[in-house]
């Protein structure tokens, strides 16, 4: 019995962690707010104001009925009728314009609201490791900035001053009906009893299917992100069945969510509508009955037509507003969740610089895993010189690629240190160990601009001589001259560009920012055999005076470093020249005869 229940016990606390989470981010929504608070009570007031002067109307208009009715046994009053109906009329015009400044405020600070959101998410994500990205997709960030934000933004705008009117509508027409009749006011309040039960029913059950409904959208951008990222892999490999499935079971639970959240918070209206026509129907009978008996004149069955209609109304615009809320209280979860994430670590008290520098690197008895219970890297150490030329080659999964990311300080080692020129990296700020280094990785990365602009990503001052001589260098600039505008010609869905001669804009990027330290990480993966020549020859004249680090797993590639650290499971197993391994007859001698007689294949088919 009691393993039954456990599942039970379980959403149970997942149901008050989520509550608890919500009214969490319900506190940092309100911080988020307080620059604009004056703005915001501002139209609270206004809203509040325009609703008191709309609750006012009924007891002028009762009034109004009264001497009309009066006035048809002898004589009508206009005059009375004339002041009474310039009053109202003011009354309204006044409550118009007062709800018009109240939504003109609020939509103002809520779209400020979700521009400082959206400003914080996007300064956030360059202070996440890149450990957050390594377990979350790209498409449920990208869905939080967008996705989330709106729907908060929205919700806010749509729903606290329609909360706001509603409340003192309902409360302020509560008022002046028991003010004007007790016994009609008790019919009104009684019919709409069980508007109430409904609606707590109703918003206790849909709120879970609010945060699933932001959760699951979140999933379903992320996936598609991810295929639309690989459709070529995916079309290659007939994967579009079993993509498709995939995307199917994701929209099916987008579907059930939120079709749920949306049917609840629907039926709102029409359980609203019903009660506002029963209590109509309601007031009227017990109004006509003690009208009959000389309790109450005409106009106060008149005045409470109209406070019936203002007493149900907040109900259903009550009831709309907490469900607009609830998308908010979930999105803003998502949104502040992501913000609370651990940042990398704030650096702004350290002092050391790295200036002039020389480019020697050392790596001492270096620990390191993604994992803290599987490490990868077990007490690497090595020392590089000046101006070295040093090769890394493994097999997949040796350790290579984690090796320049702790190089670069995309991740922290778990033990011992790296140094360049003898100062230890962690002692630097990541911007002025990334100031250092010029990369090119083995998946390219150009944005929507022109060529120029690409090449000299971040950089400033580089002449258009630079920028030639590098792209002559890398053997691309007859390429770029061919194309409609040169170098201003924007890159785009309209231009094609190989695989190979997006990597050569990327080489030439690095050769413009011409950093002491230089990082290749299968850089001529991408590219045939004669560009790799015309490469090899380029990166020949780069890395001349620059310690570099080669990734390869084209041995021929690495000839002439001056040192090959051979890899295998996170530990250095050979180091030396081409030679020397070659004739230690060992794992690189192996490694390269492989490959040897495969390329020897490859050229005698490509000859034939």
């Amino acid at each position: 019995m009691p393993n039954k229940l456990q599942p039970k016990k379980h959403a149970r606390s997942l149901e008050k962690g989520e509550k608890a989470g919500f009214k969490q981010s319900w506190g940092k929504l309100i911080a988020y707010c307080k620059p604009y608070m004056t703005m915001i009570i501002l139209a609270i007031t206004l809203a509040f104001i325009g609703t008191i002067f709309t609750i006012i109307g009924p007891d002028y208009l009762s009034e109004l009925i009264d001497i009309i009715m009066e006035g048809l046994m002898t004589e009508i009053d206009l005059e009375a009728i004339k002041k009474i109906g310039f009053f109202l009329a003011a009354l309204y015009v006044l409550s118009s314009l007062f709800s018009y400044l109240q939504g003109f405020i609020m939509a103002t600070v809520t779209q400020k609201v979700s521009k400082t959101l959206r400003t914080a998410l996007s300064e956030k994500i360059n202070k996440l490791p890149l450990r957050y990205f390594d377990s979350n997709s790209y498409g449920d960030v990208l869905s939080r900035i967008t996705n989330d934000i709106d729907t908060l933004g929205q919700t806010m705008n749509q729903s606290i001053g329609t909360l706001v009117s509603a409340v003192t509508l309902f409360i302020g027409s509560l008022i002046m009906m028991l003010t004007t009749n007790v016994i009609m006011a008790l019919t009104a309040v009684a019919s709409t009893v069980i508007g109430f039960m409904l609606m707590g029913l109703i918003v206790k059950n849909s709120q879970k299917h609010f945060s699933n409904q932001q959760r699951e959208l979140g999933a379903i951008n992320g996936y598609v992100e991810e295929i639309y990222a690989g459709h070529s892999i995916v079309k290659v490999y007939n994967g579009e069945e079993e993509a498709k499935e995939t995307f199917e079971a994701i929209n099916k639970r987008l579907y059930n969510s939120a079709w749920r959240a949306q049917f609840l918070s629907g039926m709102m209206m029409p359980i609203m509508t019903f009660i506002g026509n029963f209590g109509y129907v309601a007031v009227c009978v017990v109004g006509a009955s003690l009208a009959m008996n000389g309790k109450i004149s005409f106009g106060v069955i008149v005045a409470f037509m109209v406070y019936i209609r203002l007493f149900t109304q907040p109900l259903a615009q009550m009831a709309q507003a907490v469900t607009n809320l609830q998308s908010t209280a979930a999105a803003s979860k998502r949104v502040f969740d992501f913000l609370d994430e651990a940042e990398l670590e704030d650096e702004s008290h350290k002092e050391a610089i790295l200036q002039n520098v020389k480019g020697d690197v050392e790596f001492k008895n270096v620990r390191f895993g993604y994992n803290e219970d599987k490490t990868i890297i077990h007490n690497f150490s090595v020392s590089v010189k000046a101006g070295e030329k040093v090769a890394i080659v493994g097999p997949t999964g040796a350790g290579k690629s984690t090796m320049v990311n702790l190089l670069m300080r995309f991740y922290e080692v778990n033990a011992g240190e790296i140094l360049i020129d003898g100062v230890p990296i962690h002692t630097l700020t990541r911007e002025n160990v990334h100031e250092q280094f010029c990369m090119v990785l083995q998946d390219t990365w150009l944005f929507e601009g022109t060529i120029r602009e690409n090449i000299v990503y971040n950089k400033n001052g580089v002449t258009d001589e630079e920028i030639t001589t590098a792209c002559e260098a890398v053997g691309i600039h007859h390429f770029i001259q061919s194309l409609p505008n040169g170098y201003d010609t924007v890159l785009n869905d309209q231009i094609s560009l190989s695989a190979g001669q997006k990597q050569l804009l990327t080489i030439a990027r690095a050769m413009v920012e011409n950093a002491p330290l230089l990082i290749l990480d299968e850089a001529t993966s991408s590219v045939d055999t004669r560009t790799e020549i015309l490469i090899q020859e380029a990166m020949d004249k780069l890395t001349a005076g620059r310690t570099s680090f080669v990734i390869a797993h084209r041995l021929s590639t690495i000839k002439n470093a001056d040192m090959i650290l051979v890899m295998k499971d996170g530990d250095i197993i050979e180091s030396g020249t081409h030679d020397d391994l070659l004739d230690k007859e060992g794992f690189y001698a192996e490694l390269y005869n492989s490959q040897f007689s495969e390329e020897a294949v490859v050229e005698e088919e490509y000859a034939i």
